[in-house]
This record gives structure tokens, sequence and C-alpha cells, in this order.
């Protein structure tokens, strides 16, 4: 999918305009119409409200560690379905012996990593978190462009020389719908160009709000709503932690934060280990069984990226061999990989 930032909303438009001007009326036609449908399926939002089935999960603050400190509530609507659940991905083998990974909602778990970089003004830490869930189920009225096994979720929170959160950023881990939100602690300074913090954000059919503000709160935590069904971030809040926890959510999900690392070694039984993500061409780097054929149909052409939608690991291109690329212009796969944090913002227009 296309970069969701203040940048990348604009881009997709443009390309699809100029990839038109050589092909036939009829050919066309249908290339719109499906565009059409494929526009309205990123953009469609159903109205889902309070008061039916949700269940945060959260991980317990060990008292020390940023990385639990900072970890993000995330708030699960329609719970009772199965795919709406946060999984811990998992292996078996099916009818035939063939390796399944597969999501074991009765074992929820959220996957975390940290990394620094560098600018001009000084050197940040990202504390990266990475959640999976079963499915996007397959439908085609509301139609889920996304519908596919073991989508995953991306958050990264970006925290300066003094350990304030400065930056908000969430990613579905196949690059998609990447928006950068601020915090009230960065220097108006590093805003992108025409950013109005008092404006809320429209990502494709999502509102965000323009700025997440930590200072009201004693123990402030950020609190992820999370669409049902295509587990599209649908609102961000801050929070304070206490009242989270003594809230009237009808169940709460206590979520063990594991090394990102451990998903290249998930038991496979008999005492051996397997990986989350192929290991060879042409599938190396993406999550396995995690192919996204609607995506593939639709978007493929104008990536130039025949699994573009797929879920991928998160690391360096030249060790795993797949960007984490967040626009779809194939000339920005590099400017738009999350993986160079500073790149990436910069891409984006942040001025950090």
């Amino acid at each position: 999918m296309e970069n969701r930032s203040s940048k990348g909303n604009r881009e997709l438009f443009p390309l699809i305009r100029e990839g038109m001007l050589n092909i036939s009326r009829p050919l066309k036609n249908a290339i719109l119409l499906l565009l059409v449908f494929f526009l309205w399926a990123c953009a469609h939002r159903a109205i889902v409200s309070p008061g039916g089935t949700e269940a945060v999960y959260t991980v317990k603050h060990d008292g020390n560690s940023l990385v639990s400190r900072f970890a993000p509530a995330l708030l699960a609507y329609k719970y009772q379905d199965q795919q709406n659940r946060i999984g811990t991905p998992s292996a078996r083998y099916n009818t035939n012996g063939e390796e399944e990974i597969y999501m074991d909602v009765e074992k929820p778990a959220m996957y975390w990593m940290t990394r620094k970089f560098t600018t001009s003004k000084g050197t940040y830490t990202n504390l990266i978190y990475r959640i999976h869930f079963p499915e996007v189920p397959l439908s085609l009225i509301p139609f889920y462009l996304t519908a596919g096994k073991n989508f995953g979720l991306l958050f990264v929170v970006t925290l300066d020389e003094k350990n304030q959160p400065v930056l908000f950023t969430t990613s579905g881990t196949c690059g998609c719908y990447a928006v950068t939100i601020p915090t009230q602690y960065l220097d108006k300074g590093a805003y992108p160009k025409d950013w109005n913090p008092g404006k809320p954000l429209h990502v494709y059919g999502e509102t965000l709000p323009g700025l997440l503000n930590f200072a009201p709160f004693s123990q402030p935590k950020l609190l992820v709503h999370l669409r049902p069904d295509v587990h599209r971030v649908m609102d961000l809040e801050v929070v304070d932690a206490t009242q989270l926890a003594m809230s009237g959510f009808q169940k709460k999900v206590e979520t063990p934060l594991l090394p990102i690392a451990s998903l290249e070694k998930i038991p496979a039984g008999m005492g051996s280990t397997t990986s989350l993500y192929y290991n060879a061409w042409p599938y190396r780097g993406l999550v396995k069984g995690a192919f996204k054929s609607w995506e593939t149909l639709t978007m493929s052409l104008i990536s130039l990226d025949f699994f573009v939608g797929t879920d991928k690991i998160y690391g360096d291109a030249r060790v795993t061999g797949t960007h984490f690329y967040t626009s779809l212009k194939p000339w920005n796969r590099e400017a738009s990989d999350m993986w160079h944090f500073e790149r990436f913002l910069e891409f984006n227009g942040w001025k950090l």
C-alpha cells in the first residue's frame, strides 16, 4: 500500500495518470473501474462503536525498562471473533506433512527491538513493537483489499536523548498505511511543511490526531484503537495507565514482550525451530503464508512488485532480501524504507 504520511498520500494519483497515457480506451476504462473499487476498499470505513466485545492488550511495566514503559496498549474491537485477536506466530504441520505458520490467539505476544539513529540534531532511539493477527478475512461486501493470512502491525516510538517520546509511527508489516505523528516534546521546527498539529489526519478512511500530548498524565500510556477485521489503526489517544487498568473493558489481556529475534526461532516440534519468514528466493524475507492476492492483482504493476502487500521482516534489505518500503513508486524503494529511519523521516518531510 502507499505511504500514508503527509507526502505519501499525494503520490498515488500522478503515478496512475503517468502509467495510463499510452494504453487503449477499453483497457483504460477497465483499469479505472478496478482502481475505483480499489480506492473504495482502501478508504471504506464502517462505524465501530464501543459497547460490544472489546479487549485491551497491555504489557506489564517492570519499573525500569523503557521498552515496557512505552509499549502501547492495544484496544481490539469485536474480540469475540478469532481474526480480531492478537496471536503468537506458531508452527504446525498440515495433513500433507507441510509446515504451516499460524497465529495462536490463545497465547498473544508483542515482539520488540530497539535501534538508534543519528541526525544533525541529535541521537534518537526507536522502540519497535510488532504484533500479528490470524487473518484479514475474505470479504466482497465490504471489500477487504488486504484479505489474507498472518497480517501484522508495526509500532515505533521514537525517543530523544532525554528519553522523551517525540514521534509515534505505525505501519502494517507490509509497509502499508505508514503514518508518523509528533508528540508535544517535538520542536515545531521539525514538523513537515504545512503540518498542523491541531488538525486531524485523514489516512485513507481513518481519522487520527495531528498531535499526541503526554503532558496531562502522570503515567501516560498510548492507547491504539484497532479496527476489526482489517486491523487498521483507527484512533490513537494518550490515557493514564492507572485509569486504563481500572477501565471497564470486558476483557483485559496481559501480553508478554518477547524479543523480535525469536520470530526466527519458532518451535516446530521434535526440538527443531523454524522462521516466521521465508529464507530463499523469490520469497526471501516475506512472512510465510501472508500472500495478499487482491493487492497483487491491483497494485503489482504500479509498484513493480509482485509481492506488494505481503507482510515482511523489518530489517536491513542487504541482509533480509526485501525493502520495508512505504511508497508505491518503485524509484522511492530505498528512500521510503523504514529500516533507515532517518532517511524515511526525511523522505516524509520531518526535520529531526
